[in-house]
């Protein structure tokens, strides 16, 4: 657990929905060959948000894990889920998540708020929870219980909203910032002068020069 991972230069870990549910999620169900590296294996809900980041197996905006839903909160009712200091907060409704015209999982948005439910106060810590259909699951475990995992299994992507938008703001300041280096102002300087020289006008006076 909290093994980093090391991609090729230029990768980087950036799924989407689909590939959660499909590549990770169901494949982690069925005890099929996946990934497993990419995503760590923790009980979620025994941690705090801001302890989660150096427990992932990588990133430095998302961050990913496996988790089991308590036992108390296995329902989809549940708007609550415990947490160390805190609570996760259901908001918003699901939103399937398809495989073709197949429904097969749905994926579920939760703010992290301190203090007990159902009060306590905001944070900027976001969670986006996947998981299978029942349907799904139960498709699973009847294919065999000697290859699929006991429990109800999520698939979690934390991040804080607030850092993402300061590490915007610094890459659109160092953009902004950015300034012509020497070799940078001679090659433009050069590409003037060309582009007078190669402009119609010119060309036609130096024809009637060299003739």
């Amino acid at each position: 657990m909290g093994d980093k991972i090391s991609l090729p230069p230029g990768l980087k870990f950036f799924p989407t929905d689909e590939d959660l549910v499909l590549h990770y999620l169901y494949r982690k169900v069925k005890l099929l060959p996946c990934y497993s590296d990419f995503i760590a294996e923790i009980d979620l809900h025994s941690y705090n948000p801001w302890e989660l980041p150096g427990k992932a197996s990588g990133g430095s905006k998302e961050w990913y894990f496996y988790s089991q839903k308590p036992r108390n909160y296995r329902k989809n009712s549940i708007k609550y889920r415990p947490a160390a200091s805190g609570h996760w907060r259901v908001t918003g409704m699901d939103e399937p998540i398809s495989n073709g015209s197949t429904i097969v999982g749905c994926k579920r948005s939760l703010v992290f708020y301190t203090g007990k439910a159902p009060s306590g106060t905001k944070t900027d810590w976001v969670m986006d929870e996947y998981s299978l259909l029942e349907s799904t699951t139960r498709e699973c475990k009847k294919r065999g219980s000697s290859r699929t995992v006991s429990g109800d299994w999520v698939l979690c992507r934390i991040k804080e909203r607030g850092l993402h938008s300061e590490m915007k703001c610094e890459e659109d300041d160092d953009d902004e910032g950015t300034e012509l280096s020497a070799m940078d102002e001679i090659f433009f300087s050069l590409a003037d002068d060309f582009d007078e020289i190669t402009s119609p006008i010119n060309q036609q006076f130096a024809a009637a020069f060299l003739h």
